[in-house]
């Protein structure tokens, strides 16, 4: 068979065009052609007729990877921001530098704080550090801003929010302040080099409109609030009751609904919630930070899917050794016990506020030192559910989306590595995204 070597640009294939990937691995099938007709899988088998238009030289062919949970306008604001968090800066005078950075009277946005770095803030420690221009800093959780009596001013809220501490307040902060450089096109790209060839966008009240803003992404994504599934944040000091609650779930029936849950009563109240609206196909527990293991057969029953992040404890061990509460430090973002479970897993970068790399994840989860190190084909797995069934992961098959992942090597090696080093290139609806 003769084959074409290197990959054929997205600009140069026409709508609708066939693509042969020869020579490539396919877990299950061996060594084999794919054939791609009209962004789908057409034809899986050893010397497919006709030229490869790519000869895949004995690399895996996988599904692309799916970022289950990601915040898609954090993260591409994060290149017109300043880092400031306990990997970037340590003790006042550092923040304040950093802080400073700009030129006097231009806004500064900060991402990434962490108490750990120079305590806690609000409006009098940051006019302490920085005073003349207007200043908002976010914290790691993503949560919680702080401004600065001149951000305050600028932002026409001085007088309303005198501590400068603005807690869930996303969206009145977006119509108050000066609109951000989104590099999205960043985004997609270092997402492409990644495999990583779809997104669901987690952000708890997504701005109007932006499911458009993100249509410019070369990767698949979908918007929590724009469609299925219905996101619902909980906060502890507003914790409804578990009949409002399922009150609230059966609302949004027959969507599915996913779930905010980063400590035990949240779990518990959520738990309750689907047992009395009675759970449906595709409902979702987002971070399942902490999972009491007398709840584990609780979600199996539910078939409710975790959605988590297990690289956390290995990012912010440090942190969570001092400021996690002893009872709940056995039970954070478990994995390993889940699966063994049957409860359907999944993970999601939370980037901005972790990683963006998924393949860093996998390796978080896989060296986690606490019970919870799963192996590195399950890791991987983590990353091959399709946006609707996080948990099932995806294969190759005939009829499926041409959403894949070319490794350079055999899986085997792949998975000894679990660096995005192995990534060759990434296909949606058969078109490649990157080379």
């Amino acid at each position: 068979m003769r084959v074409h070597g290197g990959l054929r640009g997205s600009a140069r294939r026409r709508p609708g065009a066939a693509v042969l990937i020869g020579n490539v691995e396919v877990e299950g099938r061996g060594r084999v052609d794919v054939r791609i007709v009209d962004g789908r899988i057409a034809g899986i088998g050893p010397r497919l007729a006709g030229p490869a238009d790519v000869d895949g030289r004995g690399g895996a062919l996988l599904p692309g990877l799916h970022d289950h949970h990601v915040h898609l306008t954090a993260l591409a604001a994060k290149a017109s921001s300043v880092r400031v968090g306990p990997a970037d800066v340590a003790g006042r005078d550092a923040l304040a530098a950093a802080l400073r950075s700009g030129r006097p009277g231009e806004w500064v946005r900060a991402v990434g704080y962490h108490e750990s770095v120079a305590g806690e803030l609000d409006r009098w420690a940051l006019d302490a550090l920085v005073a003349d221009r207007p200043v908002r800093v976010q914290h790691r959780s993503g949560a919680m801003w702080f401004l600065n009596s001149a951000a305050l001013r600028a932002a026409g809220l001085d007088g309303d929010r005198d501590d400068g501490r603005l807690w869930r307040e996303d969206a009145r902060l977006r119509a108050a302040v000066p609109p951000v450089r989104l590099d999205l096109a960043g985004v997609g790209r270092r997402a492409a080099h990644l495999g990583v060839t779809g997104f669901t966008n987690a952000d708890p009240h997504p701005a109007d409109g932006l499911a458009q803003v993100l249509s410019v992404l070369p990767q698949r994504t979908v918007v929590m609030g724009a469609g299925p599934p219905v996101k619902l944040m909980l906060d502890d000091l507003t914790l409804p009751s578990p009949a409002d609650l399922a009150a609230t779930v059966a609302g949004t029936r027959p969507r599915p609904v996913a779930v905010h849950c980063v400590t035990r009563v949240q779990l518990l109240v959520t738990l309750l919630a689907l047992e009395e609206a009675g759970p449906a196909d595709g409902d979702r527990i987002e971070h399942g930070s902490v999972i009491p293991a007398e709840t584990i057969p609780w979600l199996s029953r539910l078939g409710v899917t975790v959605v988590t992040q297990p690289h956390f404890p290995v990012e912010r061990s440090r942190a969570y050794a001092t400021e996690v509460h002893p009872d709940d430090r056995p039970h954070l973002y478990r994995c390993r016990s889940l699966a063994e479970a049957g409860v359907p897993v999944a993970a999601g970068t939370d980037a901005p506020y972790g990683t963006h790399d998924p393949w860093a994840v996998m390796r978080a989860a896989v060296a986690r030192e606490d019970g919870e190190g799963i192996t590195p084909g399950a890791a991987l797995r983590l990353f091959l559910g399709g946006p609707e069934r996080p948990g099932v992961p995806r294969r190759l098959t005939i009829g499926a989306e041409a959403d894949l992942c070319l490794l350079h090597v055999p899986l085997r090696e792949a998975l000894d590595a679990l660096t995005a080093d192995v990534v060759r290139a990434a296909y949606v609806g058969g078109r490649p995204i990157t080379c």
